[in-house]
C-alpha cells in the first residue's frame, strides 16, 4: 500500500512538472539553443572563418627529385660527366598584393556569415514569439468559448422553463440549442488550430511534435509606447544583421574587383636545383656538383579573353551586390513601417475593446436578459447580444496577440529589443 501511494504521489508530481507553463522567454531560449537550422548556419560560418587564413598563405613549395642524363647502355652514374642526381625546390610567388586581397575578400564573406547567424537568431526568436502568442490567443478564445457556452446553457434552461410554463416559445429553446452546438463546433476548430500551432512551436524548439504545451493564463496586458518610426529605422540601418551582412558582401565584391585588376599582372615561380655528380674528370679530379637557379613567370597574353572578361564579371557582381544592398535597405524600412503600423492599429483596438465596446456589450446583455425575463425582449435579441459579446471578447484577445506579434516582428526588423520608450 505504501509503495502504491508513493507511485501515485510521483505520478502527481510528474504531471505537475509536465503541466508547468511555458514562459515566452524560456521558449525563445530553447529555440536558440536547440534549433537545427541555426546550427547549420553556425557550422557554415565556422567553415568560412577558416578560409582567410588559407588564402593569405603562399602555395606549398614543390620538392623535385630528378635523375638527369643517365646512359642507357650502362646505367652508370660515373660514365658520363653530365649524369646527375638532382634535388630541387620550387616556390610559386603570386604577384604582390594578390594573396592579401583574396584573404580580405574571404574575411568579409566570413563576417557576412557571422551576421547571417545573428539575423537567423532574430528571425527564430520572432517566429517563436509569433507562434507563442498565437497559442495564447487560442487558449483565451477557448476559455471565452467555454464561458459563453455556460451562459448559453443558462439561457437554454431559462427559455425551456418559460416555454414549459407557457410564457416562452419552443423556437427560443431550439435557437439556444443551435447556438450551443455552434460553440461546440468552434471549440473543435480552435482545438485543431491550437494543435497545429503547438506542433510548430515544438519543431522550432527541436522537441517532440506531439508534446503538449501549457501557457500561462494571465499576462501583463499593458502595451508599450513605441519609439518614433524614424528613430527605429535609423537604428535598423545601424545594427540590423541582415543589412550588415549585405554590406560585407558589397565590400567582398569590391575587393574581388581589385583582385581581378591585379590578375593582369604575372605570377612568378622561383626554383633551386642541386645536381650531384659522381666519377672523376679526365685529369683525375672529382667532378664538381651543379647548382641551378630558375625564375619564370606567366605571360597574360590572352588578357582580352580572360583577365579583362574577369574584370567585367567582377564589376557586374559588385554592382549587383550594391543594388541588393539598396533593396535590402528598402525592405527593412518597409518591415519597420509595417510592424509599427500593425502594432499601433492592434493597440488602438485593444484600448477600444477594453474601455468601450466590451463594457457596453456586457451592459447590453444584462439589459436584454432582464428584459427577456419579464417578457419585454425577444429571445433572439438576447442571443444576438450574447453572441456579439463573445465575439468582442475573442477579438480583444486576438488584438492582444496581434499587437505582441507585431512587436516581435518590429524587434526582428530593428535588430534589438529596445524598440519602445
Amino acid at each position: 500500500m505504501r509503495v502504491l501511494t508513493c507511485v501515485l504521489i510521483a505520478m502527481v508530481y510528474c504531471s505537475q512538472a509536465i503541466a508547468e507553463p511555458l514562459l515566452l522567454n524560456k521558449a525563445v531560449d530553447e529555440a536558440l539553443a536547440n534549433n537545427p537550422g541555426l546550427a547549420v548556419i553556425q557550422a557554415r560560418a565556422d567553415a568560412l572563418a577558416q578560409i582567410p587564413y588559407q588564402l593569405d598563405s603562399l602555395p606549398d613549395p614543390r620538392l623535385s627529385v630528378n635523375l638527369m642524363n643517365m646512359p642507357l647502355d650502362s646505367f652508370s652514374f660515373t660514365q658520363e660527366g653530365m649524369t646527375q642526381f638532382q634535388v630541387g625546390v620550387s616556390q610559386a610567388l603570386p604577384y604582390p598584393g594578390k594573396l592579401a586581397l583574396k584573404a580580405k575578400a574571404a574575411n568579409q564573406m566570413a563576417e557576412a556569415a557571422t551576421s547571417t547567424i545573428e539575423e537567423k537568431r532574430l528571425q527564430l526568436a520572432s517566429d517563436v514569439k509569433r507562434v507563442w502568442w498565437n497559442i495564447f490567443y487560442l487558449d483565451r478564445a477557448l476559455e471565452t468559448n467555454n464561458k459563453n457556452r455556460k451562459l448559453l446553457r443558462q439561457f437554454y434552461e431559462l427559455a425551456e422553463t418559460r416555454y414549459q410554463v407557457g410564457k416562452g416559445q419552443q423556437q427560443d429553446v431550439l435557437l439556444a440549442q443551435l447556438e450551443i452546438e455552434n460553440l461546440n463546433n468552434n471549440e473543435i476548430q480552435l482545438n485543431n488550430k491550437r494543435r497545429n500551432e503547438v506542433i510548430r512551436l515544438n519543431i522550432i524548439r527541436d522537441r517532440d511534435p506531439s508534446e503538449n504545451i501549457t501557457l500561462p493564463k494571465k499576462i501583463n496586458e499593458r502595451l508599450v509606447k513605441l519609439k518614433h518610426k524614424k528613430a527605429l529605422h535609423d537604428k535598423a540601418r545601424e545594427i540590423r544583421p541582415d543589412l550588415i551582412a549585405q554590406q560585407k558582401m558589397v565590400e567582398a565584391s569590391k575587393l574581388q574587383v581589385k583582385l581581378a585588376n591585379k590578375d593582369r599582372m604575372p605570377d612568378f615561380m622561383a626554383s633551386a636545383v642541386y645536381g650531384l655528380r659522381s666519377g672523376d674528370n679526365p685529369d683525375g679530379s672529382s667532378r664538381a656538383d651543379f647548382v641551378s637557379l630558375m625564375f619564370s613567370m606567366n605571360l597574360p597574353v590572352y588578357a582580352d579573353k580572360k583577365q579583362h572578361r574577369t574584370e567585367d564579371q567582377r564589376n557586374a557582381e559588385w554592382i549587383q551586390q550594391k543594388y541588393q544592398l539598396q533593396d535590402k535597405n528598402s525592405q527593412i524600412a518597409a518591415e519597420v513601417a509595417k510592424s509599427t503600423a500593425n502594432y499601433e492599429t492592434a493597440k488602438a483596438q485593444v484600448t477600444l475593446f477594453k474601455e468601450k465596446i466590451i463594457p457596453q456589450a456586457e451592459q447590453t446583455v444584462d439589459a436584454m436578459l432582464a428584459g427577456y425575463q419579464v417578457g419585454k425582449v425577444e429571445f433572439l435579441s438576447l442571443l444576438r447580444s450574447q453572441t456579439m459579446l463573445y465575439n468582442y471578447q475573442t477579438e480583444y484577445w486576438k488584438a492582444i496577440s496581434v499587437a505582441n506579434q507585431a512587436l516581435a516582428g518590429l524587434v526582428a526588423a530593428v535588430g534589438e529589443e529596445s524598440v519602445y520608450e
